[in-house]
């Protein structure tokens, strides 16, 4: 999958204005049991492989900076996480971080993101945690987590203590919609959005700062995630004017693990090569 999602999976979210409100209601009416095959939009069959391209935005709101980059995303295997069976998905460059290895488990009852590596303090107080529900409802809600007093994993402001937060996160399907990406035209993908919230205490004058992630993805059937935008603001400290970014990945190339098995068996045997070909040209 988030990479929300862990973005999407690991960030999260909720519709904005009456009039997307509005919308996700109407939705509602047209689907009350929810999205047939609602799994098949996050597909996690060992092999699978997602290519992405990105750009960053960020700096003070005078200052803008903007940075390309691109990610793989790749279902390397399973593992176990607090004894439970979960996937293991490497990304070469999520969010322009750098790799880092995510896993999940994906059950009738929808998706649980398990942690990263290399993983962030904050983020290792919060997993386990639901990313979706099955079947995706439109219009509909629920909370991810909401806790209290958590390490921020961070000296903000410099005074030999990291700070702590309270963290909200909320995930809203809002539901079908048309999306263009590099890799083709979709136009049933299922939007849901993300949104985090975090309440930051200073640990030197007790001063509360908010910052906010929020995120929208676009997931096709039989595909996974072909899009994401991420926005995110961080508090001012001190005397500065605070950080926005946003960030965002389209999908370039999507590889399902049976066809690259089928491929290697391809190229292994010049007859398979052949027997391939003939394949090709009776479609």
């Amino acid at each position: 999958m988030r990479t929300a999602m862990r973005r999407l999976w690991n960030r999260c979210g909720m519709l904005a204005g009456l009039l997307l409100l509005s919308v996700a209601a109407s939705l509602h009416a047209m689907e009350p049991e929810g999205i047939e095959d609602s799994d098949a939009y996050f597909p996690d069959d060992v092999g699978n492989r997602w290519s992405y391209r990105g750009e960053v935005t960020e700096g003070p709101i005078q200052t803008i900076e903007r940075k390309m980059f691109v990610n793989e995303s790749k279902v390397t295997g399973a593992d176990v996480r607090q004894n439970v069976q979960v996937k293991v998905l490497h990304d070469t460059n999520a969010g322009n971080h750098g790799p880092s290895t995510s896993f999940y488990r994906r059950d009738a009852a929808g998706v649980v993101y398990y942690g990263s590596e290399p993983g962030t303090t904050l983020e290792k107080q919060l997993v386990p945690y639901q990313i979706v529900q099955f079947p995706l409802r439109p219009g509909s809600t629920f909370q991810q987590f909401d806790r209290r007093d958590l390490d921020f994993g961070s000296d903000l402001d410099r005074d030999g203590v990291n700070e702590h937060a309270d963290v909200v996160g909320t995930v809203t399907v809002v539901g079908r919609e048309s999306v263009t990406v590099p890799a083709g035209s979709y136009p049933d993908a299922v939007r849901i959005d993300a949104r985090m919230t975090l309440r930051i205490t200073f640990s030197a004058d007790r001063r509360v700062a908010v910052g906010t992630d929020v995120m929208n993805a676009w997931f096709v059937k039989g595909i996974g995630l072909v899009k994401y935008v991420e926005r995110q603001e961080l508090p001012a400290i001190r005397n500065d004017r605070g950080i926005t970014s946003e960030i965002s990945e389209e999908l370039l190339e999507f590889e399902h693990g049976a066809q690259a098995r089928s491929l290697e068996r391809s190229e292994s045997s010049p007859e398979g090569i052949l027997t391939h070909h003939a394949g090709d040209q009776k479609l």
